[in-house]
């Protein structure tokens, strides 16, 4: 019996190409590079709006630097509630592109954007009342306290902006628009630099040990006589979004994304905004379950005891984040092609959109680790100049080295699978890892003791490891987790189950 006509997928042109869509016309490496590069550019962009905070705090003093640090961490739980938002919008409308639906791709932008709104005003009343709970969760000095309530409280006013432009910057990204996104995190940074370093009254400065001297050398003196310190550092952060939400509603409403964001949309559709939020909920419990570990490893820094650690432990994450953005972008741009390849019919260039971003991203991210390994203690004396900081986060960064490349596997992978719907495994791999792995593992190799509340009884649980290798021991175990995640990632990826996600 002869052989029927070989079916190709309908939304794919013969060679290959998406017919729908900003993407459409694109070869595959074209597609990869245009929702990439604007990502990396934009990514960097927002990773400096939090380094610029980061180094300002330290130009004032270790306790400040400690309440920044801090912070990242209770405004990173703001961002799971943005992230799972935007994540269920980059599904349903690169989905909803990839089968030609414009009109529902249009509604889940509109129920996106009134979705983000209202949270994000919930959200900023939560983080105002919680934060002297976070607090006195984690062991700070009094003075580390104060800044740590001031910055909060201030960058709660900002978080409604914060939540509908990243949202807002998640649905373009799903219509295979990036360029929206890069020019917004172009003027939010630059607002956000200008506003925060004229009001903080700090200069830039560059560090180096010399013969066991400190040497420190003034980059930029600060023209200005304001010296608000922290609070001028948050009032720049909550400018530089207002001035961003307005450059993404501009764009939404213009149409420039293939879709528009129509008055109409933004009334209740439950339909449009339960698929949002069936996607967006599991991504949620994912980030949670991890940022909640990651607090966790954070009271661990705390039980270690030691004045600047917090902000030894915070700059190593800032500054480690750079050496991930190609991974992020590289996620970023196989979430988007793998869902509308699969939207299209076409799981094998869904398969192969992924592979190629995970050797890129690794590629760029081990040469990053050239760099942490070689000249780590330039680069911090360029974010401070406190003592604790030139001694302690070089070690860290040198760690990070060594695993940027399985890191690079696992992000692009898990950033992949959460995009094209397989969020409910992510989910359980993101919980598994970091509660069976990544937490015991730190709080064995650190060393540090628990002390009990009173409470619950007080004493001390003492640790049972019989290293206390303090924080380069934590982040050793850090690191150590990174590289099994990695793993089983890809067993998950290879294991073909997540073509048949819906979403």
């Amino acid at each position: 019996m002869p052989a029927g006509p070989v079916r190709r997928p309908l939304g794919i042109t013969p060679d290959g190409r998406l017919k729908a869509g900003r993407l459409a016309g694109l070869t595959m490496g074209g597609a990869i590079w245009v929702l990439s590069w604007p990502v990396m550019v934009e990514s960097f962009l927002n990773s400096v709006v939090g380094l610029t905070d980061t180094v300002l705090a330290a130009g004032i003093d270790e306790a400040t630097t400690d309440a920044v640090g801090v912070a990242t961490y209770t405004m990173w739980f703001v961002g799971l509630v943005i992230m799972a938002l935007g994540m269920g919008a980059t599904a349903v409308i690169s989905r909803s592109i990839g089968k030609r639906r414009m009109a529902v791709a249009s509604a889940a932008l509109g129920q996106s954007i009134l979705l983000a709104a209202v949270f994000g005003v919930l959200l900023g009343v939560v983080l105002w009342l919680t934060a002297p709970v976070f607090a006195s969760m984690v062991r700070m000095s009094e003075e580390a306290r104060g800044a740590f309530l001031t910055y909060t409280r201030i960058l709660a006013w900002g978080v409604p902006f914060e939540t509908v432009m990243f949202v807002g910057i998640a649905c373009a990204r799903g219509a295979g628009d990036n360029m929206t996104a890069l020019k917004t995190m172009v003027v939010r940074n630059i607002v956000n630099v200008c506003v925060s370093f004229c009001l903080a009254g700090v200069d830039l400065t560059s560090t180096r040990i010399v013969d066991g001297q400190t040497i420190t050398t003034v980059l930029v003196g600060n023209p200005f006589d304001l010296h608000w310190g922290v609070h001028g550092i948050a009032w720049g952060t909550v400018c530089a979004d207002v001035v961003g939400v307005v450059m993404v509603l501009r764009a939404a409403f213009s149409g420039k994304w293939g879709i528009t964001l129509l008055r109409k949309r933004l009334r209740p559709h439950w339909h449009t905004m339960m698929r949002i939020v069936r996607v967006g909920l599991p991504n949620f419990l994912e980030t949670l379950g991890m940022w909640f570990g990651n607090f966790m490893v954070l009271i661990v820094v705390g039980f270690l005891n030691s004045p600047g650690l917090f902000g030894a432990h915070s700059l190593a994450i800032r500054i480690e984040a750079f050496s991930f953005l190609p991974g992020f972008s590289m996620g970023i741009a196989a979430a988007t092609l793998a869902g509308q390849y699969l939207g299209a019919g076409s799981p094998e260039l869904a398969k192969r959109a992924i592979l190629v971003c995970t050797g890129v991203s690794a590629a760029f991210m081990g040469g990053a680790s050239v760099l942490l390994l070689t000249i780590p203690e330039p680069i911090v004396g360029l974010m401070s100049s406190q003592p604790t900081h030139l001694a302690v986060t070089p070690g860290l960064l040198m760690l990070a080295g060594c695993v940027q490349v399985p890191f690079a596997v696992s992000i692009v992978f898990r950033q992949a699978l959460r995009g094209v719907g397989d969020v409910k495994c992510v989910m359980w791999i993101t919980w598994i890892t970091t509660y069976a792995i990544r937490l015991p593992l730190a709080w064995l190799l650190s060393g540090a003791d628990v002390p009990v509340p009173e409470w619950a009884g007080g004493g001390i649980i003492h640790n049972p490891s019989p290293v206390a290798w303090g924080l380069w021991g934590l982040w050793l175990g850090l690191c150590g987790e990174i590289t099994i995640r990695a793993a089983i990632f890809a067993w998950r990826f290879f294991g073909g189950a997540w073509v048949r996600a819906k979403v």
